[in-house]
């Protein structure tokens, strides 16, 4: 926690008097539930683990509730994307109101994190995220976020519960799928706790859960980019209860050419794609790139 200045965070009173003020209702179609429990956003800022060189990114700061704390923590910056234009010009209020003396270490940035590149997040760029990510777009955010910053190290993100174990699943559980291998090309996943429904405004239908990530020094080795990988997962996924050899005949061509490209890559081709890690997947891809470049 900082000492150089003591940061008023935002409780279930100073959430609901701001949004009234600013006329906000939590958006559904926005994903938007907001915290207002203050051990919550404490808890998130101590497992993220925030030092004083890194720079925090935080998607969808809504209120503020977390970018005080994560300013509590310390970080030499935060840059805050808000998609909602009305909540991206209040934060820098409410943040120089409760944390005067840390205010210009705080940069919000009106935008969609779906369309956010590393040029736009300024100099040096975020190498931690930190975020509670919208429900209905987290998977899409993060994979975007991880594929187009990768100067972010490490994160702590908070999703629906059933998203976090699709994040977190390794090969063979009931729940890994697409999701699962491709956060698995970037960064390692694993469950860094739950967070009760009760805690938000308003109180969403699910729980949620925290999930830690840190990038790989390098994305799995084969010789494919990741359009040819990702390609390979979502046809092996598109059809998860078929044997590979049949879910991959659309990829590969037909059947027996889908037969061929699985057994050069030492995979079985009566498995399911639930049963393949990412770097099988990767290996299967490359098997196909090497044969097409040396046509």
């Amino acid at each position: 926690m900082t000492s150089e200045a003591h940061i008023r965070l935002l409780g279930p009173a100073d959430v609901r008097e701001l949004a009234a003020r600013l006329g906000v209702r939590p958006s559904k179609r926005l994903g938007q539930n907001f915290v207002v429990e203050q051990g919550t956003v404490r808890k998130i800022a101590v497992l993220a683990a925030v030092r004083p060189a890194d720079v925090v990114l935080e998607v969808g700061p809504g209120l503020g509730s977390l970018t005080l704390a994560l300013l509590d923590a310390g970080p030499a910056r935060v840059v805050a994307v808000e998609i909602d234009r009305a909540l991206a010009a209040e934060l820098p209020v409410t943040v120089a109101a409760r944390a005067p003396r840390l205010a210009d270490r705080v940069t919000v940035i009106h935008a969609d994190a779906l369309g956010i590149r590393e040029p736009d997040l300024g100099d040096p760029p975020p190498d931690v995220l930190v975020a509670n990510l919208p429900y209905n777009v987290a998977v899409p955010v993060l994979l975007h976020l991880l594929a187009a910053l990768p100067a972010l190290a490490r994160g702590l993100v908070m999703v629906q519960a059933e998203v976090a174990d699709r994040i977190c699943a390794a090969p063979g559980s009931r729940v890994y799928g697409a999701p699962s291998v491709k956060v698995a090309w970037f960064a390692a996943a694993r469950p860094a706790g739950t967070v009760p429904r009760t805690v938000f405004w308003p109180v969403p239908n699910v729980d949620s859960r925290l999930v830690a990530l840190r990038r790989h020094d390098t994305a799995p080795p084969e010789g494919a980019g990741r359009e040819e990988v990702f390609a390979v997962i979502d046809a092996a996924f598109g059809q998860r209860r078929k044997t590979l050899r049949a879910a991959l005949s659309g990829w590969a061509g037909s059947a027996p050419e889908a037969e061929r490209l699985l057994r050069a890559a030492g995979i079985d081709p009566a498995a399911r794609g639930e049963a393949l890690d990412v770097a099988q997947f990767a290996r299967l891809a490359a098997v196909r790139a090497t044969e097409r470049r040396t046509l």
